[in-house]
């Protein structure tokens, strides 16, 4: 039997604490500084990822086309995700801690690519 239209499922505990550790983030994270450094943070760790992945992919020659199509799905899953978070409204603290992640992962690449050149 179908269930009838704009029903919802229930929450799993796993979707629960998702949403509570969201709902906790985006408190503590309600100081202007601390967001900061938080953004900061995802920055240069993913501008680190996006070095390390340059580096070993360019180490082992044989990877290139399968570090370069993970690092593109990465992004285009990053851009794709950034839909429903515009629209949901709210804190845009997770839809910015998205974004950096995405630019540090670009720069990171790009600049170990000039690297090479």
């Amino acid at each position: 039997m179908a269930s009838p239209p704009g029903s919802r499922y229930q929450q799993t505990g796993f979707q629960e604490r998702v949403a509570q550790a969201r709902a906790a983030l985006e408190s503590w994270a309600a100081n202007p500084w601390r967001r900061l450094a938080l953004l900061l943070i995802v920055l240069l760790i993913s501008f680190s990822i996006g070095g390390a992945v340059g580096s070993i992919t360019g180490t082992l020659a044989k990877l290139d086309p399968v570090g370069a199509l993970i690092c593109v799905a990465a992004i285009e899953l990053a851009i794709r995700a950034r839909g429903p978070l515009i629209r949901r409204g709210g804190d845009a603290l997770v839809l910015q801690l998205l974004d950096m992640a995405r630019i540090g992962l670009l720069y990171g690449l790009l600049l170990d690519g000039f690297k090479l050149l």
